[in-house]
């Protein structure tokens, strides 16, 4: 049975150069993209079975989406090209900081995931895990999908994941997705925040705090990462893991690696929380290495 990704896929176009804005780019270059695909893809690099629940349109990206999927040995079955949708398309920029900037064209993410709807439940029944994220919480339809699939998951006892990977942009009023997200640590195996996440859910100014305040909000496990400084992890196991040097090129896609990759070592361990603390370091290690190319997934 696979580890199931309920989520986005999309096409990153990558300027590979520091450009402030679209107009400052001279050229981009396909990657793969999108969150939940990515730390699919991260998973099933890391050694787990793992199927990706969404869509994509039935259109060139489209297809070129689920030729790479194929080949990095995602399961498929639920997850469908769809005909008169357009295949989101994100050109992503990175500003002099290399913080990164995003125009999103296309059908957007609720209308590819929706896609999906109809399959969950089969999907759930045929998954050893579930793992999502806040991106499938923005707009109402796909929020009903994200919650019916984590009551289902909940119902079949199997891990749920949450990464919440808040973009603030994509929602009207903050709060209500760092609501959301504090609702949604409840019986979650895992809860991994960023620091800066984990500080608007929590008000915990301290990495290790923060993590602890994830635990009293219902998750068994919960880990804060640190970016260059590693992680931290507390509740049913409880790890402090420095940080990775690496020659960084951009912060691209360095959560979903850590993510997929965390994934993979706890579903490899049957979810033992005592592997907990060598999935955290082997997460680390997969974060930081992805900080060395330009796309997320290379």
């Amino acid at each position: 049975m696979a580890v199931l990704c309920w989520g986005e896929a999309i096409v990153d176009l990558v300027s590979e150069r520091r450009a402030a804005s679209i107009a400052d780019a001279d050229a981009f270059r396909p990657h793969f993209g999108g969150t939940l695909a990515n730390i699919g893809v991260a998973a099933s690099r890391a050694g787990a079975d793992v199927a990706l629940a969404g869509g994509a349109g039935d259109d060139p990206w489209g297809r070129w989406l689920w030729e790479r999927l194929e080949d990095e040995g995602v399961e498929l079955r639920w997850f469908s090209l769809v005909g008169g949708l357009r295949t989101p398309v994100a050109f992503v920029t990175f500003d002099r900081d290399g913080e990164p900037g995003f125009q999103i064209y296309g059908d957007g993410i609720e209308a590819c995931v929706r896609a999906a709807g109809e399959r969950l439940p089969d999907a759930i029944a045929a998954g050893s895990a579930l793992v999502f994220g806040s991106n499938t919480l923005v707009g109402e339809p796909e929020r009903a999908l994200t919650l019916q699939a984590r009551r289902l998951a909940f119902d079949r006892d199997i891990p749920v994941l949450f990464d919440p990977n808040l973009r603030p942009h994509r929602w009207r009023e903050l709060e209500q997705a760092l609501e959301l997200c504090r609702r949604l640590c409840e019986r979650a195996y895992l809860v991994r925040a960023n620091l800066a996440e984990a500080r608007s859910i929590t008000g915990a100014e301290h990495p290790a705090d923060a993590a602890a305040e994830l635990v009293a909000m219902g998750a068994r496990i919960a880990v804060v990462t640190r970016g260059r400084d590693g992680a931290v992890m507390r509740g049913a196991a409880r790890a402090d893991q420095p940080g990775v040097e690496v020659e960084v090129t951009s912060p691209l896609g360095a959560g979903d690696a850590f993510m997929g990759t965390l994934a993979a070592r706890l579903a490899g361990g049957d979810w033992d929380p005592g592997s907990a603390p060598d999935a955290l370091a082997a997460a680390v290690e997969a974060g930081a290495q992805a900080c060395t190319h330009w796309g997320a997934i290379t």
